[in-house]
């Protein structure tokens, strides 16, 4: 799927979005993630003219959803809608078995992410990077998509130019992949110099990390007078920027802004991403940027997390901070669940906080050689 934003002249895709309730799903946890699927559908340039909740017991191993739901779809869907988007992630077999059976084009949710993230990425690093997280994504996925390449196995009727199609498609991918993960090592061991050279300039690395869209390039401009592009969508920045940062006193930093995290974010962009993570492995601290207008920014705080334990960066030292306080009335408190939890409170966009935030990471700066191993910063 290219680049279908409205005024490139290129047709709208009208998408129907589907989710599915299983036994011991909250509803409300259903109607987020959906809510979610929504927003990243449009930042795709997908017009979403419906949504649906389909509610079982377990996934439908055919289809995902139920067969009986599907014919309904079927007869309804094909005047209205172009694609169907899944807010799940379907294996080859069931994407190919809805497509069959609905006429219209079939995505799930990495796909969808995958897709906007190809729309994104403008350096070479960020493209070979993107292309990459593809290839692993339609490597593992290619038995089952498409006629012509699902006669597996052994044995009378699986032999002959089926297999052979199959095997040489996958010996492209495979090669393909090859050569992107040395150039993207070679970025590696570039970037492993440039942090040498930091060290020796003796400057502390601070990394904003965050859930997408809470406002980390508005407030990485904020704090280094850069002009970082900024939007409200999902996945504004995929390529990493890196800025000085003054902190007072003859105290600076270096500032890095990174790609955004998401609830199920896709295993294989966290791979593709690696050298661009690395980043984080070797911060001196790390900013956790949350939208504290959200109602689920508890869950997506949780995401975070998840992300950076998975990429082992869930140690390092990690000052919560919440941002667009601006949109918030002024009897509106937000707070951690955790007891004594209490985030710096800013807004990127009007410059509230942005003061008292230089004065903790400047006060955490001095004394971080006293506190080896400490996890989190909670201060306020």
């Amino acid at each position: 799927m290219k680049d279908k934003h409205a005024g490139s002249g290129t047709k709208v895709e009208r998408a129907v979005l589907v989710a599915a309730k299983f036994a011991g799903d909250s509803l409300a946890g259903v109607q987020e993630s959906l809510l979610e699927l929504e927003k990243l559908a449009a930042s795709a340039g997908a017009q979403v003219v419906d949504r649906l909740i389909h509610e079982r017991k377990a996934p439908d191993p055919r289809f995902f959803i139920g067969p009986g739901k599907v014919m309904e779809l079927r007869d309804s869907m094909r005047a209205r809608a172009d694609l169907l988007i899944f807010d799940a992630d379907l294996s080859g077999s069931q994407q190919r078995n809805l497509e069959d059976t609905l006429g219209l084009k079939v995505l799930d949710r990495t796909e969808l992410i995958l897709d906007i993230f190809a729309q994104r990425a403008r350096t070479r690093e960020g493209m070979a990077q993107v292309e990459l997280a593809q290839l692993e994504y339609s490597l593992s996925r290619l038995v089952g998509r498409g006629r012509s390449l699902s006669r597996l196995g052994g044995g009378i009727g699986t032999r002959g130019p089926g297999e052979t199609k199959l095997e040489s498609h996958r010996r492209r991918i495979r090669r393909r992949m090859v050569q992107i993960r040395r150039r993207l090592e070679a970025v590696r061991r570039t970037r492993r110099i440039m942090r040498r050279s930091r060290l020796r300039l003796g400057l502390p690395v601070i990394c904003l990390v965050g859930y997408t869209n809470a406002g980390k390039s508005t407030l990485f401009n904020a704090l280094t007078r850069a002009n970082a592009v900024v939007g409200d969508r999902l996945f504004a920045t995929l390529d990493p920027m890196v800025r000085q940062m003054h902190l007072g006193n003859g105290q600076a930093a270096l500032l890095f802004d990174t790609v955004g995290f998401i609830r199920k974010l896709p295993p294989q962009l966290i791979h593709a991403f690696r050298a661009t993570l690395e980043e984080l492995l070797t911060a001196d601290l790390l900013l956790h940027v949350v939208d504290a207008s959200h109602p689920q920014r508890e869950e997506q705080i949780r995401a975070v997390e998840q992300v950076l334990g998975e990429i082992g960066a869930a140690e390092k030292p990690i000052l919560l901070v919440y941002n667009k306080m601006d949109r918030l009335s002024q009897d509106a408190q937000p707070g951690r669940s955790e007891p004594g939890s209490r985030p710096i409170q800013v807004s990127a966009l009007t410059g509230e906080g942005i003061g008292k935030l230089r004065e903790q990471i400047a006060s955490f700066l001095s004394s971080s050689s006293s506190m080896p191993g400490r996890k989190m910063i909670l201060t306020g």
